[in-house]
């Protein structure tokens, strides 16, 4: 499955770097994964934060995400304060 969580992002299980399930998220430019645990600056006015706490905030401010897509990005963020919508 892949979600375009936002515009410049995607969350995926699709990619060669998803190990057993485990999804991914990628930058739609320069394809490289980040797993979770994977700090990341997605936007110039955002922190330097793990990926979970990034797509936890792109995903509550996504919009009509099907219940598989929110399933993808609880599995990728796991207990993250806030959680998905």
């Amino acid at each position: 499955m892949i979600i375009n969580i936002s515009p410049s992002w995607i969350l995926t299980d699709e990619h060669p770097a998803c190990s057993y399930g485990q999804p991914v998220l990628l930058h739609k430019t320069d394809q490289d994964p980040f797993g979770p645990g994977d700090i990341v600056r997605c936007y110039p006015g955002w922190p330097f934060q793990p990926a979970r706490e990034a797509v936890a905030r792109m995903a509550r401010t996504k919009p009509g995400l099907s219940k598989a897509k929110r399933a993808l990005v609880a599995k990728f963020i796991g207990n993250v304060k806030g959680g998905v919508a």
